[in-house]
């Protein structure tokens, strides 16, 4: 199988062409922006008509939620309108459409968590052009597969895992919001599952439409940042010496986000068999990267 992968230089891209190399199955065509840059129509167009790819995997995004704020233009031209021409040559060209989507297209008052059929209500720019990407797929190629993912971590981009590294080197007190609560996912773990569902559907099981992944065991920021410097903890002493736990509240942001980021993933377990991994053992995965692979 033949798949094309857009934003191939971020956190799944990468991990994508990482586990398609080890895998006999899969010939994938990884694309980074240089590339493909999926605002530019010809550019798409040329590129799937060179490889004609049996599918694509859209894993480019603009994923800075502070920054969008300010920057909604940008965000909603690569998040919304890149989608739509992304997905309308994927259509003149028959090719089915993975696309990656987000926990922020919901405004986390649901405190048991999220299914695919509840109502979105995104809270920032990021989150609704996220939304307008669904919304532009779902309309123009019915051959789709939605998977929307949360709290993204990985050896490389900004993520929370990097980030609290990089403060816990810094600082002697590293506060952290208790009360915001979801299931890290690995970047890796994300490519496994989008990998077995292609297979699947390669093989008949064509049950497009919208699914939720996620790290199994809910946490919260401060219970995970505090696993992360255990994990780090084993090969690298830190400047930090207390860890504080404040409200969100208290937590001020440029863009708003979901109290509860839980994405609820009963329904990728029962259509195609896929069960959730638990993030911590993930987690001790990616510190071996970090540090034994620098």
């Amino acid at each position: 199988m033949k798949i094309l992968v857009t934003g191939a230089n971020g956190q799944v891209g990468t991990a994508l062409l990482r586990l398609g190399e080890q895998d006999a199955f899969f010939d994938v065509v990884a694309l980074d922006k240089s590339a493909l840059d999926i605002t530019d129509e010809d550019q798409i167009r040329d590129q799937l008509t060179h490889y004609l790819p049996d599918y694509v995997v859209n894993c480019a995004a603009y994923d800075h939620v502070d920054e969008a704020e300010q920057q909604q233009t940008l965000c909603e031209a690569v998040n919304a309108e890149g989608v739509n021409k992304l997905a309308l040559v994927c259509g003149d060209l028959s090719i089915p459409m993975f696309h990656l989507s987000t926990d922020y297209v919901f405004d986390g008052h649901y405190a048991s968590g999220y299914t695919e059929e509840d109502d979105v209500a995104p809270l920032g720019v990021y989150g609704n052009s996220k939304w307008q990407g669904e919304e532009y797929l779902r309309q123009v190629l019915p051959r789709h597969i939605i998977l929307r993912v949360s709290w993204l971590f990985s050896t490389k981009g900004n993520n929370f895992v990097l980030r609290t590294l990089d403060t816990a080197r810094k600082k002697k007190v590293l506060e952290s919001v208790i009360d915001r609560k979801g299931c890290p996912t690995a970047a890796s773990d994300v490519a496994r599952v989008i990998l077995a569902i292609l297979k699947q559907v390669h093989n008949g099981a064509e049950s497009w439409g919208t699914y939720h992944y996620c790290g199994a065991e809910i946490t919260n920021r401060y219970d995970f940042c505090k696993e992360i410097l255990i994990a780090a903890g084993h090969y690298e002493s830190f400047e930090v010496e207390k860890m504080v736990p404040i409200s969100s509240k208290d937590y001020v942001t440029e863009a708003l986000r979901p109290n509860t980021s839980v994405l609820i993933c009963k329904k990728l377990l029962e259509t195609f068999g896929i069960r959730q991994k638990p993030w911590r053992q993930e987690l001790v995965w990616v510190m071996r990267d970090i540090y034994e692979s620098s």
